[in-house]
């Protein structure tokens, strides 16, 4: 685990890809709100709370299907990057907005943005990767996948405590917006990135 996390450290781009996709979801985590959101605020029950959570799903399962038609083709780091843009952007509206049905509108489109980004990261950590540093650099990869989901649903929970339902969600998607515009500047090479087919193992 160590080895892979040196590799990491020494590939700006998969750094970056990665860190980007655990700090926008440490910060997006308006699922775990889904709750309150279906009891106090769109006041939808049991029923409502059930398409909410199956609508990031849904939306992913689309892009899926049309991003396996329709590969990227072309700057797929730019794609990542506006992928998470929207990912924080469309937080934000699920946030402020009172109306169900475009709430899991928001919610559908956020699993299609994140899938994009969630395709670009895995491929180019894949193919940036040597075989003998693959296993040890995705079993980070998994871990931070995995915790940042944990973690950014407990910051969920504590911002809503502290502030309420409404500001923790928009404020989430504000910080997802921040970092997208942090990174952009910071990581160089993944914002140039064009074609994953032509990306190269670094080795270290």
């Amino acid at each position: 685990m160590l080895a892979g996390l040196r590799y990491i450290w020494h590939n700006k781009l998969v750094l970056g890809a990665m860190s980007l996709d655990l700090f926008a979801v440490l910060l997006g985590g308006a699922v775990a709100l889904l709750p309150v959101y279906a009891r106090e605020i769109l006041k939808v029950g049991a029923v409502g709370l059930g398409f909410m959570r199956s609508a990031p799903g849904l939306g992913a399962l689309l892009m899926s299907v049309i991003v396996a038609h329709r590969p990227l083709r072309r700057k797929a780091g730019m794609a990542m990057f506006w992928c998470v843009f929207a990912f924080g952007l469309f937080t934000i509206v699920f946030g402020l907005s009172r109306n169900p049905f475009l709430s899991i509108a928001m919610l559908l489109l956020l699993g299609a943005a994140d899938t994009v980004s969630v395709i670009v990261r895995s491929t180019m950590i894949q193919l940036s990767t040597p075989d003998q540093m693959r296993g040890r650099v995705s079993a980070v990869n998994m871990v931070f996948i995995g915790a940042s989901n944990e973690v950014g649903q407990f910051e969920s929970g504590v911002t809503a405590q502290w502030f309420g339902a409404v500001p923790a969600v928009v404020l989430g998607g504000v910080g997802t917006i921040a970092i997208v515009c942090a990174w952009a500047w910071i990581f160089r090479s993944l914002r140039t990135l064009d074609r994953l087919d032509t990306i190269k193992t670094v080795s270290t």
